[in-house]
């Protein structure tokens, strides 16, 4: 298992716990403190799964296929697909109902979400395209 990377788990669970310190004596607001929290049981199960993945040698090998199968690739590949057109579809539905309702700048907000998204799309396109 790499030193490395289950002292930077330590580290940022250690920052998780100062921001949720912090949080609940109210020296900062509420969101750094979940966010606080959420660093805190992040790191606490990615330390877990390292500790099986070394400990289990089942467990091992069925995250090595997982990462490693044509199949798995596929799957994730497809469902990031899936995901970029519903977001691009309901984040373009959601600029028009905030400009019908009034909320002008979250409409904007939300239209530059989808200009973004799609420039990011073209640009890895483009990068693709000529690497394959």
């Amino acid at each position: 298992m790499n030193r490395k990377r289950i002292f930077a788990r330590i580290l940022c669970g250690v920052m998780g716990v100062a921001l949720l310190v912090l949080g609940c004596m109210e020296i900062i607001d509420a969101f750094w403190g979940g966010m606080g929290t959420a660093l805190v049981v992040v790191n606490i199960l990615a330390l877990v799964r390292m500790y099986r993945f070394q400990k289990d040698e089942a467990y091992r090998e069925k995250v090595e296929v997982e990462a490693n199968d044509e199949r798995y690739r596929f799957l994730r590949s497809s469902a990031w697909a899936g995901a970029g057109y519903l977001f691009i579809l309901i984040t373009a539905v959601a600029a028009i109902v905030l400009r019908v309702v009034g909320q002008e700048v979250l409409s904007i907000a939300a239209g530059f979400a989808v200009c973004l998204l799609m420039l990011l799309y073209w640009g890895a396109y483009l990068v693709l395209r000529k690497k394959y």
